[in-house]
């Protein structure tokens, strides 16, 4: 799904770029690709696939 509309940005890239890269928030996010700098109507989804992406990985990551 198309999550900023003005650079192209999907939810995998994000999800990509928060699991191979360690990005943690938006202005992380944006050193990686460009998105919120036009309308910013991204930018909320964006921080929300973000926190979901994070909580799902450290729900799986062997603690043991």
């Amino acid at each position: 799904m198309f999550v900023c509309m003005c650079y192209g940005v999907t939810d995998k890239s994000i999800r990509a770029a928060v699991q191979g890269n360690g990005v943690g928030n938006m202005r992380e996010l944006r050193e990686h690709m460009e998105l919120g700098s036009q309308c910013g109507k991204c930018i909320q989804m964006a921080q929300h696939i973000i926190d979901q992406t994070i909580i799902d990985d450290s729900m799986f990551k062997n603690v043991g």
